[in-house]
């Protein structure tokens, strides 16, 4: 019976959505726009402003201009998606390579974040704990070497999960209880292997959250003591300003990452997982730029100055 449920050719996965929750799949769909919409134009202003403004030509801004990009791909990998999905009332079709191709680029996107999460605060660390030094340790060959290497360490995580995962057995049309093709919910799916696939998937998510958030915790420390040592309160409070940006993108990805993968299964219900990564996926990305744009008196500066020049005075 096992055999004859399971199909040799590639199966056709079926993503529930919230067509079990009918009620909610207009406003969900009109709100989902929206975030998306102000997403793209959010992280394309941060890009403009990064790339134009002189005032912006920092290692700081090198990174945040590349954080947009990935926030840009990443929320584009998921929301056209649901948006279509959101206006069927039954679960929607994807193909086994289109499943695998979501998560793949999920995932890369994913790890390439929480790196450059982290390489943003080893550059508040040099700019504030090592000011004589910053000029070397953070060069453009620098900045672009620990670009590369968080878009490395995304493309070899993906790799390994979705080969571990898309090597496994599936029954014939299984229905993922999501909106996407993410790790935990595929792999549950899966007929046979999966208890150790799912182990070793999870030990590399944990490794993959709780190294570079361990590493930013370590920047934050030693900005701390720097901040404490400090006699000026004015030096204190223009330090924290550069700081508090960062710190509140890296409170939510690292937050709501956390809850969404290493909360324990016990602890979770498809309605709740749904919920957490609809804010994980779609809203955080949102914040980012609206964080950026009005925490931060530079990058505030920077549009003003590009907006009082192109936009013609009444």
């Amino acid at each position: 019976m096992a055999k004859e449920n399971q199909t040799t050719s590639l199966p056709e996965f079926l993503l529930l959505g919230f067509s079990d929750i009918r009620a909610l799949q207009g406003p969900l769909f009109w709100m989902v726009l929206l975030v998306y919409l102000i997403t793209l134009l959010g992280n394309f202003v941060i890009i403009l402003l990064t790339q134009v403004s002189p005032a912006l030509n920092s290692p700081m801004y090198f990174f945040l201009r590349h954080l947009s990009v990935v926030e840009l791909l990443y929320i584009t990998d998921i929301v056209p998606r649901t948006l279509t999905d959101l206006t069927s009332p039954y679960p929607q079709a994807i193909s086994f390579q289109g499943c695998a191709a979501q998560m793949y680029i999920f995932i890369v996107l994913g790890i390439s974040e929480c790196c450059l999460l982290t390489a943003m605060a080893y550059d508040r660390y040099a700019a504030i704990c090592r000011p004589l030094h910053y000029s070397t340790l953070m060069n453009r060959q620098a900045c672009m070497i620990m670009v590369g290497t968080s878009w490395l360490m995304g493309i070899i995580t993906a790799t390994t999960h979705s080969s571990l995962i898309f090597t496994l057995p599936f029954p014939n049309h299984p229905v993922v209880p999501h909106f996407l093709c993410d790790i935990l919910p595929v792999l549950r799916l899966a007929s046979a292997g999966k208890h150790r696939s799912e182990i070793s998937v999870m030990t590399a998510t944990v490794v993959f959250i709780m190294v570079p958030f361990s590493l930013i915790i370590t920047s934050y420390a030693r900005i701390l003591g720097a901040i404490l040592a400090m006699t000026s309160t004015q030096s204190r409070r223009k330090v924290f300003s550069t700081c508090s940006s960062h710190l509140l993108v890296v409170t939510l990805f690292f937050g709501t990452a956390s809850i969404t993968y290493i909360r324990p299964q016990a602890a979770s219900s498809i309605t709740t997982d749904r919920i957490l990564s609809l804010f994980y996926t779609v809203v955080t990305p949102m914040l980012n730029p609206i964080i950026y744009t009005l925490r931060n008196k530079e990058v505030t500066g920077a549009l003003q100055h590009i907006m009082k020049r192109h936009v013609p005075s009444t």
